[in-house]
């Protein structure tokens, strides 16, 4: 009996404890509460003050048997009493919940209008309106920087699109106005300008899909590294051209994903790696660690900051100092390859070296 008893009591106990614990929930339990108790009070204090005020005013008087006109006018008394503290108490807690309600119908309202900067305040009333002014301000600085992402994209996009344009043009218009030979090497040029376009749109196709979550993986069953020797022979010509010593680390390891999408990938990384490491070592390493394959490359470089780091993988981003323009690049690579370790359900970090730069990426087995 006393266990079923204590049993109860701990329930009820911790029943409480969790309506209690959420603090608007709080607030309104002691609100009501506090209205009942007053209204209690006032109806029986002042009865007994009534009564006493009676007996004291007519000692041998009695009392009759039913309401006079004075009871009614100490009940309505009473009655107005606790309705007044009731309203007091009610009008007090719908102002501490307007209050921030109106300061985030205010910023909506705002960022409805393009005001993407306006933000809710009206912190440190309850801590479920807490909750959602903070979510609310945390999204207004997602659509802030969406909007200003959105722009920079599109004025990068413009800028990385003119340059081979301008030049695709001048030379089409060079040969037509005889200025250029239509040699063998001429049109080689042109089709090393279209393949750049090329593969600009594609990082950007790649990167749009992602964004809205339509990203699409072939998926089939392969040895990744027979893939990543594949692209190392393919970039041969490019990595004797910079003088790049290259060394490979490849465990068998066998995957289930894009097989393009992780060329695509190694590619891009290899490229990124050619293009800001000339003269260097470049290692390239696979590996299997639990449910995951990991793909490493660690080159000799300039190597980054960590705020460097922390933007390398920003679309369009480039370092001041080595990752410039001049060297060919879009600033879209990084992205492209976040971009496919994610939609595998995995990730792309840059590893803080002393010397150099270590990219890895890694990709679940299954």
């Amino acid at each position: 009996m006393w266990a079923v008893s204590s049993t109860a009591f701990a329930g009820l106990g911790i029943g409480l404890a969790n309506l209690v614990s959420n603090s608007l929930n709080r607030q309104i339990i002691w609100s009501t509460t506090t209205v009942a108790f007053v209204a209690l009070s006032v109806m029986f204090f002042g009865w007994t003050i009534y009564f006493y005020a009676w007996d004291w005013l007519y000692p041998n008087q009695v009392s009759p048997e039913g309401w006079s006109p004075t009871d009614f006018v100490v009940l309505g008394i009473n009655v107005a009493i606790g309705q007044a503290v009731g309203a007091y108490v009610g009008w007090r807690l719908a102002q501490r919940l307007v209050k921030p309600l109106d300061a985030v119908t205010q910023a909506a309202r705002a960022i409805a209008e393009g005001n993407f900067a306006g933000r809710a305040t009206g912190e440190g009333t309850f801590g479920e309106v807490d909750r959602m002014i903070a979510d609310f301000n945390r999204m207004a600085e997602e659509l802030q920087r969406a909007e200003a992402e959105l722009k920079y994209s599109n004025s990068a996009i413009a800028h990385e699109l003119r340059t081979p344009l301008t030049v695709l043009r001048g030379r089409i218009q060079g040969l037509a106005d005889g200025v250029f030979e239509p040699n063998r090497e001429t049109f080689l040029g042109l089709v090393k300008h279209v393949d750049s376009l090329t593969r600009i749109v594609e990082d950007l196709r790649t990167l749009s899909l992602m964004n809205a979550g339509r990203l699409e993986l072939r998926v089939s069953n392969f040895d990744l590294a027979e893939e990543i020797e594949d692209v190392v022979a393919s970039t041969k010509p490019a990595i004797a051209a910079q003088k790049i010593d290259v060394t490979l680390e490849l465990a068998n390891v066998m995957v289930n994903a894009d097989r393009a999408r992780l060329r695509q990938a190694a590619l891009a990384l290899i490229d990124n790696a050619i293009r800001y490491a000339p003269g260097q070592s470049l290692v390239i390493a696979l590996d299997a660690v639990p449910g995951f394959a990991r793909l490493t490359i660690a080159d000799k470089g300039p190597g980054m900051t960590r705020s460097e780091r922390d933007k390398a993988f920003e679309r369009f981003w480039r370092a001041d100092d080595a990752r410039t323009r001049k060297s060919g690049g879009s600033g879209l690579g990084l992205s492209v390859v976040k971009a496919i370790a994610e939609a595998h359900g995995g990730a792309a970090s840059i590893e803080d070296c002393e010397v150099g730069t270590t990219i890895m990426i890694s990709i679940p087995r299954e």
